[in-house]
This record gives C-alpha cells, structure tokens and sequence, in this order.
C-alpha cells in the first residue's frame, strides 16, 4: 500500500524559503515517477512539479518556474521540495503523490506566506 507522508511547512514571509520533505514506502519510490501538488483556497488540486524517477528530468509548473526546486533520494525513499521566494500566492496545502491527479497523496503540509 503506498503510503506518503509530507512534511515541512510552516508561515513564512513573502520572499522566505521552506523546504518540504515527503516520505514514501510500500511501494518501489525508486521506479516511480513523483508529483508535488497544492491545493489553495479554492480547494482545487493543481500541479506544481514532477520529477522522473532517475530524478534527472523534471517538471514544473509556469507560476512555480525558477524558484521552486524538486529533487529526490532514492536511497532513502524521500521527496524534496525546496522553495525559494515565496509569494503570497503559493500559499495553500502541499501533497506529494504519485500523479498529476494527486493519487496516493498523503496528509499534507500547510505552507502560508503572508507579510
């Protein structure tokens, strides 16, 4: 059963930077492809990044482009997120998973940037 668990969120000021973690297991992370998505007031899922399960090619999403970072461990089953000048807007709830659609996402983390 895939199981996923994110973490690292926080509140920070417009311009700040987080770092989201997601734990993966019971499934093989190192041959799956990964997905970073949020869902902000308007309770929609939206795509923020993909990485391929090599972790060489990735993916983001236009708003995201240029500050936001994904990354992998494959040695030890984790997911990454670095996030770089954050505005106002990215704030929402942060889920990995394992598409676009947010399969198999986990409980979330709160990310809220605010003056």
């Amino acid at each position: 059963e895939v199981h996923l668990v994110e973490s690292g969120g926080g509140s920070v000021q417009p311009g700040g930077s987080l770092n989201l973690s997601c734990a993966a297991s019971g499934f093989t992370f190192s041959s799956a492809d990964m997905v970073w998505v949020r869902q902000d007031a308007d309770k929609i899922l939206k795509w923020v990044s993909t990485i391929k399960s090599e972790g060489r090619s990735k993916f983001y999403a236009a708003p995201v482009k240029g500050r936001f970072t994904i990354s992998r461990d494959n040695t030890k089953n984790i997911l990454y997120l670095q996030m770089t000048d954050l505005k106002t807007e990215d704030t929402a709830v942060y889920y990995c998973a394992t598409d676009v659609l947010g399969s198999n996402r986990g409980p979330g983390t709160q990310v809220t940037v605010s003056p």
